[in-house]
């Protein structure tokens, strides 16, 4: 099983060939998507104008076909810790910089013993990480 991040989901409903991978996930019945990435999903759309029954829609499909995981105290712990690590691991690497949410999002993948599913290029050469990006 895989935890999806925003990346994945958004290439899912681009309908694109890194987005095959989730459906072909889903068709198995597996994914867990933590909750902040319903937050960060909503946030793009209604900035790119999409109706809000659309995000809603989409969030609902999200939500009917994968595990949604919240943030607890143990994921908060460590995802604060997994900041620092993403943090230095995006100077050495020349990244962006990594906000508070790939840290929660991939400290609830690593708290659950699974695989993130991104593209990110953040998160490339990290352990438990599923990589369809470039």
């Amino acid at each position: 099983m895989v935890v999806f991040d925003t990346y994945a989901w958004v290439e899912y409903f681009i309908g694109s060939e890194k987005g095959r991978r989730v459906e072909d996930i889903l068709k198995k019945g597996e994914g867990k998507t933590p909750s902040i990435v319903l937050g960060e999903l909503a946030r793009k759309y209604l900035r790119e104008g999409f109706e809000e029954s659309e995000i809603r829609k989409r969030l609902e499909f999200i939500s009917a076909r994968t595990e949604i995981i919240g943030i607890d105290i143990e994921t908060s712990i460590m995802a604060a810790k997994l900041y620092i690590e993403l943090l230095e691991h995006a100077r050495k690497g020349d990244l962006r910089t990594p906000s508070l949410a790939d840290a929660l999002i991939y400290a609830i993948a690593l708290l659950n013993e699974e695989s993130l599913l991104t593209g990110d290029g953040l998160f490339k050469g990290l352990p438990k990480v599923e990589y369809i990006g470039d």
